[in-house]
């Protein structure tokens, strides 16, 4: 039986991702509203020169483990992915309970996070599975692409 965990794993993370990006677009849409959506006082980019290298690794790392996914079925790999998307789904859960305390909530913001927190959840199971299963079968690289 074919089970396909890594083409699963790669089209979560691609939702995930897309997800992401619409989380960042919702939060500039009041801009094409006339509404200002400035919640920082910072006047000059190096001040939140921190965030914008946080927001890149939070995005960039997800593409890594696309690619990884893709080209690797090592069993190391996929130890070391699941332990990352549980770490995930950890920052995704804290995301959601922080935007709950921010006020007013902005509840659209709040589903969208926790369809992001769900996907994360089904990343993490996928992965699991697919690690669990490479513990019973010893599946060759060159085999996979046959």
């Amino acid at each position: 039986m074919a089970r396909h965990y890594q083409e699963k794993i790669v089209a979560l993370w691609s939702v995930f991702l897309l997800g992401l990006l619409f989380h960042t677009q919702l939060g500039l849409m009041p801009l094409f509203h006339g509404i200002n959506v400035i919640v920082s006082q910072s006047q000059n980019m190096e001040a939140i020169a921190p965030i914008m290298w946080s927001m890149l690794i939070f995005f960039v790392l997800p593409m890594t483990a696309i690619i990884g996914t893709t080209l690797t079925n090592n069993q190391r790999y996929r130890v070391i992915h699941f332990g990352f998307t549980v770490l995930y789904s950890l920052l995704n859960l804290s995301h959601l309970i922080a935007d709950l305390m921010v006020q007013p909530i902005i509840w659209y913001q709040i589903v969208l996070m926790l369809m992001l927190l769900i996907i994360g959840l089904l990343i993490n199971l996928v992965a699991w599975q697919w690690m669990r299963d490479g513990r019973n079968t010893h599946m060759k690289d060159r085999e996979r692409f046959t």
